[in-house]
């Protein structure tokens, strides 16, 4: 998160993330499951638009308002809190203060975006990443209030790391042993979600970079992007579709191909209409049934 003119700057973009292997599991049923596991070979919408809509709001801003969005809807604690601009929770996150900030953003997003939207489903995706963006500016809101930022409650936030540091809090817990690059450094999704927290912590607490207030917001996205996939009943899940948490899975050593003496239509009907479900509601959104009759497909089919 990030702010110009004035503003408080709130992120220096060094968590950028330069890759990551997305699939959940190796096996597939036909191209449909490899979409499905989170390594598809179609971008999906959410995260393109709200792409796209980064870059068009920043060009709009920089290059024909003169910075007139921002100075709309950039989020300080005075206009959102005491000056009844609510939407400023919202509008902030689709602002940026310089290219950097956009394109380190953008990154991110672009990495583990679609991962997380292929787990929750675009509907509770967008609900997810917003509500993520809205938490961090809620506790940037509470530390200010409390005296924790000087001149902290005109200080102004803009960018949409708060939404992205709750993807990854999310995909940290869905799957810890996801290999990433880090500023040239491979590690686990794990490892990466401790290291980037602690470094917002430290910055909170002892003021380190001169970014408290956007570190600030970045643990309040991940702290609510933790808690909605640790408890996704909190986004609207029935208590009867609770899922596992779901681990990584490889192909188990020892495994033969088996010749297939015919076709069995009738599972082949279930399997779509169980991946069509994915597509409308999320990974998430299955039951233990439905999962185990996935793993048999991806099991027998050909390799």
């Amino acid at each position: 998160m990030s702010v110009a003119h004035g503003l408080r700057p709130c992120g220096d973009g060094n968590d950028v993330l330069r890759g990551a292997d997305m699939g959940i599991y190796d096996r597939h049923y036909e191209k449909r499951i490899r979409t499905w596991s989170g390594g598809g070979t179609g971008f999906p919408p959410v995260t393109k638009w709200i792409l796209i809509a980064n870059v068009v709001v920043f060009a709009l801003d920089w290059l024909l308002l003169n910075h007139a969005l921002e100075n709309f809807g950039a989020f300080t604690v005075n206009s959102a809190i005491f000056g009844g601009r609510i939407w400023e929770f919202l509008t902030f996150q689709f602002l940026h203060a310089n290219p950097g900030h956009l394109f380190f953003n953008s990154m991110g997003l672009y990495f583990f975006g679609p991962w997380m939207e292929r787990w929750w489903g675009s509907k509770r995706f967008l609900l997810f990443y917003l509500l993520c963006g809205a938490a961090g500016a809620g506790l940037y809101t509470l530390l200010a209030l409390t005296g924790f930022f000087p001149h902290g409650l005109n200080a102004g936030l803009v960018g949409a790391s708060a939404g992205i540091y709750g993807i990854l809090a999310g995909v940290a817990l869905i799957a810890p042993d996801l290999r990433v690059i880090l500023l040239f450094f491979p590690m686990s999704m794990r490892q990466m979600a401790i290291v980037v927290l602690s470094i917002a912590v430290f910055s909170v607490l002892f003021g380190l970079g001169g970014n408290a207030g956007g570190e600030a917001g970045h643990l309040g996205g991940a702290i609510l992007g933790f808690l909605l996939v640790k408890f996704p009943v909190l986004l609207g899940e029935g208590w009867e579709r609770r899922r596992k948490i779901i681990r990584p899975q490889f192909n188990r050593p020892g495994s033969k191909l088996r010749p297939r003496t015919h076709v069995d239509l009738n599972a082949q009907d279930e399997v779509d209409r169980i991946l069509d479900k994915i597509s409308r509601e999320g990974l998430q959104s299955l039951t233990q049934e439905e999962r185990d009759r996935l793993r048999a497909a991806a099991e027998n089919s050909p390799r």
